[in-house]
């Protein structure tokens, strides 16, 4: 069933109970799906509350590291997530009777997938489980398409009108800062006689944080109970923020307060514009909560929020011009992010082809591919894109797997305490800024010390540092230290701690060597090692064909070999991109052997020496395809150095001298004759065949010199074994002879019918055209005057002697009178040669 119905019309708290209590749901449970955790809790709250029980009992709730959830819970509320991971433990979802996907519009990836393997489930196994899907918005013609056979509800709710008034200048880092905008459009707003609760939307806890402070220095809020509103707030402080209260509130939120969840009594909204939306960090290599404005669908949706109990007020802190260029909707999710969590869950949910999965909206073929070849590099699936055992375990962290994958090797190298401070360190933006002064350098150095087999390790040393002077802005700017981004390092540092141990990991902390540190990083960013070029420059070679230049600022610029956490493009003044490579580890070449045996080889190649122009054996090593050195290796093999030779010659690096324009005839030659007459079974001379030829007159040469020199002919036309040369001699002659006794050469150009060019005088006497190719190709005559110029082109050469040559004749005759042009060109001869002029062959 698919369930449109506005905001706030109760559809997620009291469909659920509706369905319950009419014995739609008989003995299993009923599980609603959120796209947010806050929602999740709290709605589950207001339902126990409605139903007078308390969360856990008959209605519950799950969200990522929280379970309030009994033997006897019948209405469970969850997040996206939970379901995928629910689904891997029991792919048949016993027990569940209906599922609920709420607040479907804001097309988050957990629930297009969640929503496909639901479909799947009730097709393949489970014919009884019955699947709603609720929004206030929704494109309801193609969800209904893609859930056919599908009942439609629609419900037109009531609403008051709400006026919407946009801000008259920019808001920004280099103008006004959004917070006061916020608090301004407030003060306006209460100036002109507005009363009631506020609804304030910002981005994030650092934007609520500082417009909260606005607020409490504005006068205009001194009777208002101001609140913050998002998902790491304690849950007493959430229910505060959305609980009616004895005075009039403020409630700066987040867009969690968009659409999952309503708060009554709200007169005006104030619509910073912005939210925080998951988008992948391609340089980080994960997906990220970056600042972005919203979409027109969104900021209607947050509209809309004043008016559920009355009419009401928005104040849209951005200009109506710009309202014009935000696009009508988000784009979904799937477009956004990288996709190797997603895939890695649905590979252990039992999906074997992901290419053929049955996407609601399908993700384009380089992200699906490129999250694949991440999955395979970390080990996580097989050649076969199977999934591994170390890929099932990396499945069960709720975390990226890059980061799965660095815990359950820190965990076999004693050093999870500091792999999950590095994988907390990576999360935000780098807590080191560039030292502009000499001072500031010193005293990095002297504290942090300049070289490190890891720039992590500094940025460990500067973080703790930072910590042990309580974040103190003074201290930290002392060293170049970022005090509020390292301050934002602790919460992830406890989240991935906490991850840590909830899988079983050993996170005491103890005194490692940098080494296991090392390899830890080596595994979890493998498809990111590079090989350092020369000494002389930071240039690198990347594997998978890339290349960057190592960061002047890294730690580790001594080394031969690194991986970088961070991969950045930076388009310069020139418009020319530069790829810096940040965050490096140093990484020793015995390590790869010892942790991707598979993806370590060594080969016996040849090699063009530059200078001498001679091919020369060498020994290679290669980690996938990047190759991490060469040596000599003795004489080269003759069938790898006649490949490499074929190929200067392709490349145009070398000409062969005798390979001249009578060797391309002869192979237009036979190509037409392949084309028009198959039966003969002649072989086409394409551009593979031609490589082979050329690797044959290659054959036994080792220098460019040699291959200049080759003798050509008999090599092409061994192509044809002699019964098939003898052919292409007699139906595709390289000249013909006319009726008259003349003898003209057949072009045969590529692309075009086969002719032959004739002047007038040459042609006398002729009354029809040559064939060709077993009589199935009539030539074409391009009959020329005395000096070679096109007079007509034609394959009927009797009506061109009645039609066209008497009109002629008499111009020909003015321009050329030292040319016999007879009255009856059929029964005149052609001219001797040697008075005739130039030879029609010339």
């Amino acid at each position: 069933m698919v369930l449109s119905a506005p905001t706030g019309s109760g559809k997620s708290t009291q469909v659920p109970q509706i369905l319950l209590d009419n014995g739609l749901a008989g003995d299993g449970q009923i599980v609603i799906l959120q796209p947010r955790r806050l929602a999740t809790r709290m709605l589950a709250s207001r339902v126990a509350s409605e139903r007078n029980c308390r969360a856990g009992g008959e209605v519950g709730y799950q969200i990522r590291f929280e379970n309030k959830c009994g033997p006897g819970t019948r209405i469970r509320f969850i997040t996206e997530a939970i379901l995928l991971r629910q689904l891997v433990e029991d792919r048949k979802l016993s027990g569940v009777s209906i599922l609920i996907f709420d607040e479907f519009h804001e097309r988050h990836v957990h629930g297009d997938i969640g929503l496909a393997r639901a479909l799947q489930l009730q097709r393949d196994h489970r014919p009884d489980l019955k699947i709603v899907v609720m929004s206030a918005t929704l494109d309801t013609d193609r969800l209904v398409d893609y859930l056919k056979p599908a009942t439609i509800v629609e419900s037109k709710g009531r609403t008051y009108p709400v006026t919407t008034e946009y801000w008259k200048k920019s808001v920004g880092r280099d103008t006004t800062p959004v917070w006061e905008a916020a608090r301004e459009a407030f003060e306006s707003w209460k100036g002109s006689g507005g009363e009631g609760d506020v609804l304030v939307f910002m981005p994030g806890n650092f934007e609520i944080g500082r417009t909260i402070q606005a607020m409490q220095n504005s006068r205009a809020a001194d009777d208002y109970l101001i609140l913050p509103l998002h998902g790491e707030l304690p849950p007493e402080q959430q229910d505060q923020a959305v609980s009616p209260q004895d005075r009039p509130r403020i409630v700066v939120s987040t867009n969690v307060a968009e659409t999952s969840l309503t708060i009554d009594g709200i007169k005006l909204v104030i619509d910073s514009g912005l939210a925080r939306i998951a988008h992948y960090d391609n340089h980080r290599g994960i997906n990220t909560l970056h600042i972005h404005p919203v979409s027109q669908a969104s900021a209607d949706q947050r509209t809309g929020r004043a008016g559920r109990t009355s009419e009401g007020h928005c104040i849209r802190l951005w200009t109506e011009r710009d309202h014009q260029h935000r696009p009508t909707h988000e784009k979904p999710e799937i477009h956004r992010i990288e996709l190797s969590e997603t895939l890695l869950t649905l590979k252990c949910t039992g999906v074997d082809d992901l290419r053929g999965f049955p996407w609601f909206e399908s993700p384009i073929p380089a992200s699906l591919d490129k999250a694949l070849e991440l999955l395979h590099d970390l080990g996580a699936l097989n050649r076969k894109e199977e999934v591994t055992a170390t890929g099932r375990r990396m499945q069960a962290f709720p975390t990226h797997p890059r980061y799965a994958r660095l815990l359950l090797a820190a965990d076999e190298f004693d050093c999870v305490y500091q792999a999950a401070l590095i994988a907390a360190l990576t999360q935000g933006r780098d807590i080191l800024m560039p030292a502009s002064d000499r001072g500031t350098r010193e005293r990095r150095q002297d504290i942090l010390g300049d070289s490190a087999a890891s720039d992590f390790l500094i940025m460990m040393r500067a973080w703790k540092f930072a910590e042990k002077c309580g974040f103190q802005t003074q201290k930290c700017r002392s060293l170049g230290i970022h005090a509020a981004t390292s301050r934002q390092v602790r919460p992830l540092f406890d989240q991935f701690m906490r991850i840590a141990r909830d899988q079983g990991l050993k996170t005491d902390p103890r005194p490692i060597r940098d080494e296991n540190l090392q390899r830890c990083l080596l595994i979890a960013f493998s498809d990111r090692l590079a090989r350092r070029i020369d000494r002389g420059t930071l240039r690198c070679e990347m594997v998978h064909g890339r290349r960057g230049d190592l960061s002047r600022t890294s730690a580790v610029q001594d080394a031969p070999l690194i991986v970088a956490a961070e991969v950045e493009e930076i388009e310069g003044r020139d418009k020319q991109v530069q790829t810096i490579l940040s965050s490096a580890t140093a990484i020793e070449e015995d390590w790869l052997i010892q942790h991707f045996p598979e993806d370590y080889e060594e080969r016996h190649e040849v090699r063009l020496d530059p200078e001498t122009r001679r091919v020369t054996g060498m020994k290679t090593r290669y980690f996938r395809d990047l190759l991490l050195g060469a040596s000599s290796g003795g004489d080269a093999d003759p069938a790898a150095a006649a490949t490499l030779l074929a190929d200067q010659v392709i490349r145009g690096n070398v000409q062969i001298r005798k390979w001249d324009q009578s060797v391309e005839t002869w192979i237009q030659r036979v190509n037409q004759l392949s084309g028009s007459c198959p039966d003969l079974e002649i072989p086409l001379i394409d551009e593979e065949a031609r490589r082979a030829i050329l690797t044959e007159l290659c054959h036994g040469a080792m220098s460019l010199k040699e291959v200049r020199e080759a003798e050509v002919r008999e090599t092409v036309r061994q192509w044809l074994n002699p019964a098939q040369q003898a052919m292409v001699e007699k139906m595709a002659p390289e000249r013909i002879t006319l009726s008259n006794g003349r003898k003209v050469r057949v072009e045969y150009p590529d692309g075009q019918d086969p002719f032959i060019a004739a002047r007038i005088q040459d042609l006398l006497g002729i009354k029809s055209v040559p064939e060709i190719f077993m009589g199935r190709k009539t030539l074409i005559i391009h009959i020329l005057a005395p000096n070679f110029r096109p007079v007509q082109v034609t394959t009927d050469l009797a009506s061109f002697w009645k039609d066209h040559y008497p009109a002629r004749k008499k111009e020909l005759q003015r321009k050329y009178p030292k040319h016999a042009w007879p009255d009856d060109p059929l029964t005149a001869r052609p001219p001797d040669r040697q008075g005739g002029g130039k030879s029609v062959d010339k």
